[in-house]
């Protein structure tokens, strides 16, 4: 049993960490969100405030999830995106390194251009939003400056149930109407929250540090996932494909066309254990009913 500080644990992705970490081992999960009644409130960054909670629970790993995601904020709000997404990431390699011990950073599929077909983790990141630089450069930081990290990138997330505001958690609260729009023009690599964490467990009992592409097998549009969850669901909608300018509106950040990514030294360490999207989406939505 460690000793695991988690920051900005109120998500669906901190959901999955508490679930999956806190059998076995002794957790100290914070967040601005008090939305669980296992968070506890800290504000990542104000460094002071952050430093003092984490020295005040003596962890043997800190695991960083705060982040600030909504890509339209992020364009409209760029310094709030980068103090949250960057010099609070600073604020943990600070501390991480003050304590020695161990950092884990969860980056995005986001920081590439989307230009290749699919990126591996010596592609150059290269991001288009102000969403993916400043995560960027939270990653950036992390690897020049911790001692010792792993930086774990995500595809399209998907889990949490009701903390699910990603893509699937929209598509399940539309079944009820006629039609459904989904663009066709962006693909990437599902993730499910689950096997995220998990993989990022094993990985640390490995203590094979470094950055790692951690997203399910497979790759779908943004269509194709809509596609799967009506079928599984059973719902009567129809779907229309679209592309993104129909949306130009509400989503004006630039996305990437592709946000693929591939599990290379994951799988070349034999340390990928994810599974397909489409057997995780199939038991999040089984879960759900």
């Amino acid at each position: 049993m460690k000793r695991i500080y988690i920051s900005g644990c109120g998500g669906m992705l901190g959901e999955a960490f508490y679930s999956l970490f806190n059998d076995v081992h002794k957790l100290r999960c914070t967040d601005i969100d008090l939305n669980d009644p296992w968070l506890s409130y800290c504000d990542v960054r104000d460094f002071g405030s952050y430093r003092k909670d984490v020295f005040g629970f003596s962890p043997d790993i800190l695991i960083h999830l705060a982040a600030l995601t909504d890509l339209e904020y992020c364009e409209d709000f760029p310094n709030e995106a980068y103090q949250t997404n960057t010099l609070a990431v600073e604020n943990a390699v600070y501390i991480a390194n003050e304590l020695g011990i161990p950092l884990i950073y969860i980056s995005t599929a986001g920081i590439f251009s989307g230009e290749k077909y699919s990126y591996d983790e010596w592609d150059t990141p290269d991001p288009i939003n102000i969403y993916g630089r400043s995560k960027y450069m939270g990653e950036r930081f992390v690897v020049e400056n911790c001692e010792k990290y792993l930086v774990c990138r995500a595809g399209w997330m998907m889990g949490g149930f009701k903390k699910d505001k990603k893509f699937v958690g929209k598509i399940l609260n539309q079944l009820s109407q006629d039609e459904i729009l989904a663009v066709n023009d962006k693909e990437g690599t599902p993730t499910y929250t689950y096997d995220f964490a998990r993989n990022v467990m094993l990985l640390l009992a490995s203590e094979k540090w470094g950055v790692y592409n951690m997203v399910c097998m497979g790759e779908a549009s943004r269509y194709d996932v809509a596609e799967e969850i009506i079928k599984l669901t059973g719902s009567k909608a129809t779907l229309t494909a679209v592309d993104s300018y129909h949306f130009r509106k509400e989503y004006f950040a630039p996305r990437p066309p592709s946000e693929r990514l591939e599990c290379v030294k994951l799988y070349l360490r034999g340390l990928y254990y994810m599974r397909d999207w489409k057997i995780c989406l199939n038991e999040y939505i089984n879960q759900m009913k």
